[in-house]
Formats: structure tokens, C-alpha cells, sequence
């Protein structure tokens, strides 16, 4: 049975549109096939606007960053009786990161949308913090740092998830990342 990649409402093999969203069933067939070559039931979320996965892709974080993501942020919501939320919701409505073994996929915008991606072989090295304002919410941050040309740097902001997990995996996937397409790193200094 077919889903919808934009709403994740279940179709008939018949169905044109989603009766739920309206999107065509065709992208949702497509997304479909892509999930059952996904190892491990990896989950698809998020298909249409990120692309699919490739074979042996596994998702190890997707989602957005946490909406009150720090001490200050919830002091600073109770402070104007929630009004900050509103916010602190939007502002997390404009990012989408997608963490897989393969690669990082960051999704930046609102109504105007920036994509980018960055494969897990060009990572030279990952950087956790976690303040203690966000320590007590338990959210953290990841510093990537690459070479690829155009993001350098890349900084996944305020995500809820055991972050020091998602490091270990991410360098264990970095280093898998590498073996399987042959390529060498050398640092010169």
C-alpha cells in the first residue's frame, strides 16, 4: 500500500491525488519504492521536499530543532506569557535537518527554501556543545566542519535527541562513509 509523500495518508493502488492533501499519487508511489529500498525500515518522512534515500541510507536524526530549546527560551516565554513561543515556533518551522549514514541534508526557509547538503565523507570533524541552558532541556548542538566548498561549516542548532549518541554515530558513519567509496583523507599542517 502506497503513501502520501506530502501528508503520509494511506492510498488505494487507484488513487490519483491524495484524498487527504490533494498531492499527486504519483510522487507518492515514487517515495514508496524508495522506502522499501531503505535498510532497516528507515523512516521516509519528509520525502518530497528532501529527496529520497538511497539504498542502505538509514536516517539516524530527522526533524526539526526544539522549539524552546534552551533556559533562556523558556524563561524568556514565561516572562511574556508565551507570546515568545509563538516565536520560537516559527523560527523552528524554518529549519528541517535530515541526518542519515551517508550524508547531512539541511532545509532552511519558510516560504523561500534553501537546501543543502554536505556527504559524510568530506566531514573533517564534528564539535557537540551543549550549554547548560540547553543541557536542562536536553537539546544540544552539532558543529560540523567539512570541505566542502560552499558550507564549510555547518552548525545543526538546538535539536532534541541524545546528541553525544548522535555524534558517536555520525563518526562511526563518517569513517564507514569513507571505506566504502575508497577515498583517503591527509591533513596538512
Amino acid at each position: 500500500m502506497a503513501h502520501c509523500s506530502a501528508c503520509g495518508a494511506s492510498l488505494r493502488d487507484d488513487d490519483r491525488f491524495c484524498a487527504s492533501c490533494g498531492a499527486s499519487a504519483g510522487a507518492a508511489v515514487a517515495g514508496a519504492a524508495v522506502a522499501g529500498a531503505a535498510v532497516g525500515g528507515a523512516a521516509l518522512a519528509g520525502a518530497g521536499s528532501t529527496g529520497g534515500l538511497e539504498a542502505g541510507e538509514q536516517v539516524l536524526f530527522e526533524g526539526n530543532p526544539a522549539v524552546i530549546g534552551s533556559a533562556g527560551a523558556l524563561l524568556l516565554t514565561l516572562i511574556t506569557v508565551g507570546l515568545a513561543a509563538v516565536f520560537f515556533w516559527i523560527r523552528s518551522l524554518g529549519y528541517r535537518y535530515r541526518i542519515t549514514n551517508h550524508r547531512l541534508v539541511i532545509e532552511e526557509g519558510i516560504l523561500s527554501k534553501r537546501l543543502e547538503q554536505i556527504d559524510l565523507y568530506r566531514v573533517t570533524d564534528y564539535v557537540v556543545e551543549r550549554p547548560f541552558g540547553q543541557r536542562l532541556l536536553g537539546t544540544g548542538n552539532l558543529i560540523i566542519q567539512s570541505n566542502d566548498r560552499t558550507t564549510p561549516t555547518l552548525r545543526v542548532e538546538g535539536i532534541r535527541t541524545d546528541i553525544v549518541a548522535l555524534y558517536e554515530a555520525l563518526r562511526r558513519s563518517t569513517e564507514q562513509d569513507r571505506v566504502r567509496r575508497n577515498v583517503r583523507t591527509v591533513d596538512y599542517d
